[in-house]
């Protein structure tokens, strides 16, 4: 009988050997979770039962119980590492077959499926792609479309401001500018009054030099180089001009004949016309930016006109929007509604671009008028260009959320959890995920942050939560229960052989 019992007691200390060597094995595999081995006692049974006196047999070995308490969570820099803080587990599909596991390590394959390191598919729930609402019900493979995001056309402009109540009206005058030329030009004269030979020639040398007007907004009059009088009586005489090789300098005149300013015109290439401006991107259809610029133009002591321009063109046209400040400064009436309608989109050349025309509306809710510089609060608006994915990040509920390069968001996704009333009923898959049982019972599965099932944490993984100092002093305790029952086989064999060698 005592061999059966020192039998029973090694293969007892065998099973928590090979248990605790299994938890030291798995003490740095994320999502593993220890067991421990639950021992029983034996006893000889009869018919009519076995007494108070009965004596046991050994030890069997009654479960080894999983033990599914959290594991420490170490951080990441992958966005797809994930992380349960709760009861729950990630469901993942093969081919269909549903398994669960505490292991985060996630990818994406070819397709953009969300997968683990053996290629099944995280479950989860996807987006309606009409009101981008999760749709609720059963779970789908998890997929990240890498599709660039589509452009959104602006519909509203938001601003608010304060324009400074101590500015002053734009001054705008007129003048007529002129100017005169009144010198008088030296006239060129030479007077003969020398008596020569008849038939010999006279040279005469002008030194004075020519003069040349150049002014096409005036009219000059006519300048005469040089000018004889023949007197009665003088000796007819043949007078030719001899002109040099020298260039003689030429001077030239002009005037401006006016120069004027309509009165209380807007001009945007000129500040002076106006108090302030403001610039914000908008977006056509096509996804193509435009610069629009309000500018605010002082009428009255609570009176603004704001003028709108896009690119170098004007939606306002002539009629400026008028803004009314009440007497506490803050925006009262205006004398349409603020909107832009039908504008055509241009490129910069002036080109239509093929997009549909423009329409937004333009909010100054807030804006005031106090005595202090103007500022701009606040700007928004609803329109960006196309965008290309450019990450991904997982929330504690976990809603994935697609980032694009135009600084968009897009949820494209939740992840599914699952619960069950009897973990340590799960039964083990290996590659540290489990299937469910009849002791299980049926998987819970929701969405994180319901019930028990926890929250997820992304750029993090569960580790082990095999307490390795511990298992050290369970490996101790084994060897020594192996050794001691060893001891009692030992012991019945010499009991054994005196008695053989009774004979």
């Amino acid at each position: 009988m005592s061999f059966n019992t020192g039998l029973s007691g090694i293969r007892a200390a065998a099973s928590e050997l090979n248990i605790t060597g299994n938890n030291i094995a798995n003490a740095g595999t994320v999502g593993f979770k220890g067991s421990r081995a639950e021992f029983a006692d034996v006893y000889a049974a009869s018919v009519l039962g076995s007494g108070s006196n009965a004596v046991g047999s050994g030890v069997v070995t009654g479960d080894v119980a999983q033990l599914f308490n959290q594991g420490a969570v170490n951080f990441t820099e992958n966005s797809l590492d994930l992380a349960i803080n709760g009861n729950g587990f990630f469901v993942t599909s093969n081919n269909g077959a549903l398994s669960y596991t505490r292991a985060g390590y996630f990818g994406t394959d070819a397709s953009g499926n969300i997968v683990n390191n053996f290629g099944e598919r995280l479950q989860g729930y996807g987006v309606n792609e009409v009101s981008g609402k999760i749709q609720d019900g059963v779970p789908v493979d998890l997929q990240i479309s890498t599709r660039a995001a589509e452009p959104n056309a602006t519909t509203v402009v938001e601003s608010t401001l304060n324009l400074n109540s101590t500015s002053v009206s734009p001054a705008i005058w007129t003048q007529a500018l002129e100017d005169e030329i009144t010198r008088l030009l030296e006239p060129t004269e030479e007077e003969i009054t020398a008596a020569e030979e008849v038939g010999n020639t006279v040279y005469d040398n002008f030194d004075e030099d020519a003069y040349k007007l150049d002014n096409p907004d005036a009219d000059g009059g006519d300048i005469e180089q040089a000018k004889i009088d023949a007197r009665s009586g003088a000796v007819a005489t043949e007078l030719k001009q001899v002109v040099d090789d020298r260039t003689p300098d030429e001077r030239s005149a002009a005037r401006v004949a006016a120069l004027s300013v309509a009165s209380g015109s807007f001009v945007p290439a000129d500040s002076s016309t106006y108090n302030s401006s403001t610039s914000v991107n908008v977006y056509d259809s096509q996804g193509n930016p435009h610069v629009m610029t309000k500018y605010f133009v002082k009428t009255g002591g609570n009176s603004w006109d704001m003028h709108v321009m896009i690119g170098n063109q004007s939606v306002t046209g002539d009629s400026p929007f008028k803004l009314n400040f009440d007497s506490t400064g803050k925006l009262a009436t205006t004398d349409r509604a603020l909107e832009v309608a039908g504008w055509e989109p241009t490129d910069k050349a002036g080109q239509p671009t093929g997009a549909l025309p423009m329409n937004f509306d333009i909010d100054l809710k807030g804006s005031t008028q106090y005595a202090a510089n103007f500022a701009v609060t606040a700007v928004s608006q609803d329109g960006y260009t196309t965008g290309d994915l450019a990450g991904l990040e997982i929330n504690d509920e976990g809603l994935l959320v697609a980032r694009y390069t135009n600084g968009q968001t897009k949820v494209q996704g939740q992840l599914a959890l699952a619960s069950f009333a009897n973990q340590q009923g799960l039964s083990p898959l290996g590659k540290t995920a489990w299937a469910q049982s009849s002791e299980s019972g049926e998987p819970v599965i929701g969405k994180p942050g319901a019930g028990t099932l926890g929250r997820v944490q992304s750029g993090a993984l569960e580790q082990s939560n095999v307490d390795l100092s511990e298992q050290l002093i369970n490996l101790i305790v084994a060897q020594r229960n192996y050794q001691a029952n060893s001891k009692t086989i030992q012991t019945e064999d010499a009991v054994t052989q005196t008695i053989i060698n009774l004979r």
